[in-house]
């Protein structure tokens, strides 16, 4: 995922998609989110909200 004020692409796991309950995302979708350190400690997507 590409954030829009054009820093680093964001990872965004399926699962965080599903657990927001929605089924996918459109390419080109424009979501917010909040970001999380992972068990790697790489940042990724969490919390979803279309729109």
């Amino acid at each position: 995922m590409q954030p829009d004020d054009g820093g680093s692409d964001v990872f965004l796991h399926i699962s965080a998609v599903e657990k927001a309950w929605y089924t996918g995302l459109a390419e080109g979708a424009r979501i917010s989110y909040a970001l999380r350190a992972g068990r790697s400690g790489k940042m990724s997507a969490e919390d979803l909200r279309i729109g």
